[in-house]
């Protein structure tokens, strides 16, 4: 693919994958064909918040913004993939004062903002302004996200990960007491619901069409998880359409009795991500929730965790304590007032209360209002705690294509990529690690998928302390005394805090050791198979009696 060593860090081949660790730049090959947009031709002043102001030169491709320092010996390095970019403004006029007051502030999705400052002659910003919204927000110009541009290929298609019956079979469905349904086969019943869902064994396809009239975006409650042991299960749905009259419906609730009824519980649990007040609001826009004179066999708890407006108000009062810098003298009251980890505190409660309740035998059903954002974080959290499989690399992977592609999360609204509306109020950090999503017909097609990425090189990922226990329930403790801030994501760019833990750094070396122990027993069983083939002692002992010895804890 023409991947020749840019001779100036970046050159005309600016979109090969670039990682940056610290200021020190890493070029990782790929088979894609970049197109460069923009190179300055003269300098540009990159204003450093962890330094003096640098100059250097700009590049900007269709895949990513690169600038590299011209006035020093040390290099200093900026790689933003364009999906990053959040917001592009203009900073100063023609008119302005002062030392860099004239160019360019570009605010990004992963905590950073960045500020480029040109000379005040000729509309010196123009082009690299043009061109950056451009290719930043191809969504907004007609044009197509860098993904389905991308030649890259894998050796393992990651679009197969996920096989929705082989899951199912894999926790023991379907059985006697719940079935396989393909009603939502071309997306009739639900447009944001996969195509094969487990519900009651019980219910005939009527009952769910009819229930779908009850809920909203017709998010009716179906299968997440079962317990292969108590038979307790996970159902994830929407809000009911209650309204502000008090609406009631004899197939939803018949519904959601055989749910209960599934596993002999006397009571179903409905978990309501809402807080209280918020679900009484709801019905004055037609939703609601589940009351007690209409649901006498269930059980309603509000886990008062607040809405995508919230989260996203909170992010932004973290962000602007942790960048660019740190202010140490009040960083414990600053952090306590963004609320973030009182957010993240309240979520991992929810999802505790749920795996509890499905450990201890009870069936449970979750939902927010439309049943894709706080709905996907709890049932992903407890499945995670109730079932090993979804703690191994792969489990994992299955985990998210699941419980929030395939059940229809809003990476797109949430996340957006591609769109130049950085004031979008559907915008939010639900999943705030997760790679953007793009929503089409055909998307296993024309992109590659993020777990091909992954699965190729595998050791980077995994914990060399796992152990599969798949009995055991994993219950974090959701305490304020016990959370921290994850800094190496949230603070990540100031060069002054340590980016690697002591517990990373040991995995690592562990990691690195066990493939030291890995070669070396290879190497004696190849000596030793090579003893036994020359050797004419009928007595002499096989390889695995030679090597006994070399076990190691690994």
């Amino acid at each position: 693919g023409g991947r020749s060593k840019p001779s100036d860090g970046l050159g005309s081949y600016s979109t090969l994958q670039l990682q940056s660790s610290g200021e020190q730049l890493q070029p990782k090959p790929l088979y894609i064909f970049p197109t460069l947009f923009y190179s300055s031709d003269k300098d540009i002043i990159y204003i450093c918040p962890f330094n003096a102001a640098v100059k250097g030169k700009v590049f900007i491709t269709n895949y990513r913004l690169y600038f590299k320092n011209t006035d020093s010996e040390t290099p200093v390095t900026l790689d933003v993939p364009l999906g990053v970019i959040s917001r592009i403004e203009k900073m100063g006029g023609a008119s302005s004062r002062g030392e860099n007051s004239y160019g360019l502030e570009i605010t990004c999705k992963d905590m950073r903002n960045l500020r480029f400052a040109l000379k005040q002659e000729g509309h010196s910003r123009r082009d690299i302004f043009e061109i950056l919204f451009k290719y930043a927000f191809p969504l907004s110009h007609g044009m197509q996200l860098f993904a389905f541009l991308s030649q890259e290929k894998y050796e393992e298609n990651g679009w197969n990960v996920y096989e929705a019956m082989e899951e199912y079979r894999r926790q023991g469905l379907p059985s006697s007491e719940w079935r396989v349904t393909f009603i939502n086969k071309n997306y009739e019943l639900c447009d944001t619901y996969p195509t094969i869902l487990v519900v009651p064994y019980k219910a005939t396809e009527e009952d769910l069409r009819r229930v779908a009239t009850f809920r909203s975006r017709c998010r009716i409650p179906v299968l997440s998880w079962f317990h292969k042991e108590n038979h307790a299960v996970i159902m994830r749905c929407s809000q009911p359409l209650v309204g502000m009259s008090g609406k009631r419906n004899k197939d939803d609730e018949r519904y959601l009795d055989l749910i209960r009824e599934a596993n002999g519980t006397t009571k179903l649990t409905i978990y309501d991500a809402r807080p209280n007040v918020n679900a009484v609001a709801n019905k004055a826009t037609g939703g609601g929730y589940e009351g007690d004179d209409a649901y006498q066999n269930a059980e309603l708890v509000f886990l008062d965790i607040h809405n995508i407006h919230v989260m996203r108000e909170s992010l932004k009062k973290l962000k602007d304590i942790v960048y660019p810098n740190v202010e140490e003298s009040h960083w414990l009251s600053s952090l306590e007032s963004t609320h973030w980890l009182e957010h993240i505190k309240l979520v991992l409660s929810g999802a505790i209360q749920v795996a509890d309740k499905v450990s201890s035998g009870s069936s449970v059903v979750v939902h927010c209002s439309d049943g894709w954002d706080r709905t996907a974080q709890l049932t992903s959290l407890a499945m995670l705690m109730l079932d090993s499989f979804y703690r191994t690399l792969r489990g994992f992977q299955v985990l998210l294509e699941k419980e929030w592609i395939s059940f229809g999360h809003k990476f797109a609204s949430r996340i957006g990529h591609g769109d130049k509306n950085h004031a979008d109020q559907d915008r939010s950090p639900i999943f705030l690690q997760f790679i953007d999503c793009i929503l089409q017909n055909n998307v296993r097609v024309k992109t590659a998928s993020l777990w091909s990425f992954v699965n190729s090189d595998t050791s980077l990922y995994i914990n060399p302390f796992y152990t599969s226990e798949s009995s055991r329930v994993l219950y974090p403790v959701a305490s304020m005394r016990h959370l921290e801030l994850w800094v190496t994501y949230y603070i990540r760019w100031n060069p002054r805090i340590q980016h690697q833990s002591p517990v990373e750094q040991r995995y690592k070396e562990l990691l690195a050791l066990r493939d030291q122990y890995l070669k070396k027993l290879e190497e004696l069983q190849l000596s030793d198979s090579t003893h036994l083939t020359n050797s004419s002692t009928p007595n002499a002992a096989t390889p695995n009696q030679h090597i006994t010895h070399l076990q190691t804890p690994f």
